[in-house]
Order: structure tokens, then C-alpha cells, then sequence
């Protein structure tokens, strides 16, 4: 696992809004938006229902993601971040985390998801290989490189 730098961490546990890469079976790219958090030096991210995201994860643990960050470079352009990782799926646990970041993106008096009895959920743990984008993060640490 690659050393996390407190820049890219802080992006991380942010209320940037990450795009989520995964892998199709013929090898094309799948997109997704989705809230994350951190846990034991992991990026987590949660899903009520069944995803495709979470299909490919499951065929193919290899992920990415890009957080735009605040902040911006030498030449003026918005700092982000990249993240490479290996991801798993775990069952269970997906209404607690998705409260627990509803309160980082949506206000902490905001209960999500809003209903009594949600389903079980999963969640995508990420373990981290390596960081890059523009920003801090890029000139911190040795595991880092430019994306």
C-alpha cells in the first residue's frame, strides 16, 4: 500500500465528489460518482443495491479515482487528485457508512438514505498503489507520480 500524504488525505475526507473507474469485461472503462471516506488507511465508498461498479470490481479489482481538490498550480489549473487501487467488495454495512458520509456531504443533521429499513448494502474498500494529479500531494511523498 502506498503511503498516503496528509494533502491527499485531506482531499479524501473532503466533500469532493470522486469519479470512480472500474473495468467492464471487454476492458472499457465504467464510470461512476460517488461519495467517499477513509478507513484504516483505505478509501471506502458504500452502495445500497447492486451496481455494476460492483460487478467489475468483484471480476476486476483494479480501480481509480480523481477528486477535483481546491487550490490550484503554477499555471493556474484546479489541483486533483488520482487515485490507483485494488479494490474489494464486502456485504453489509452499506446504510451506516452512507450515513456516516452524508454527514460530510450533505450536512450533519441529514439522514441518509432516507428511509426506515434500508438493505444491507456493500460496501468498496480500495487499498492505495499509488497517488498523483496536480497538487501537494505530488512532490510528498516517493510513491507518488504525475497521472
Amino acid at each position: 500500500m502506498a503511503a498516503l500524504p496528509d494533502s491527499a488525505r485531506a482531499v479524501l475526507e473532503s466533500d469532493a465528489l470522486a469519479h470512480l473507474v472500474t473495468l467492464e469485461a471487454d476492458g472499457r472503462p465504467q464510470v461512476s460518482c460517488v461519495w467517499v471516506g477513509l478507513e484504516h488507511d483505505e478509501i471506502v465508498c458504500a452502495s445500497l443495491g447492486p451496481r455494476r461498479k460492483l460487478e467489475n470490481i468483484r471480476r476486476d479489482p483494479r480501480v481509480s479515482l480523481s477528486l477535483e481538490a481546491q487550490g490550484t498550480n503554477q499555471l493556474g489549473l484546479r489541483n486533483y487528485l488520482v487515485v490507483h487501487g485494488n479494490g474489494r467488495v464486502t456485504e453489509g454495512g452499506g446504510p451506516e457508512l452512507l450515513q456516516r458520509l452524508a454527514h460530510v456531504y450533505l450536512g450533519p443533521e441529514v439522514k441518509f438514505p432516507p428511509m426506515d429499513d434500508p438493505p444491507p448494502g456493500w460496501v468498496v474498500r480500495i487499498a492505495i498503489e499509488r497517488v498523483g494529479g496536480s497538487g501537494p500531494w505530488t512532490s510528498q511523498s516517493a510513491t507518488t507520480r504525475q497521472s
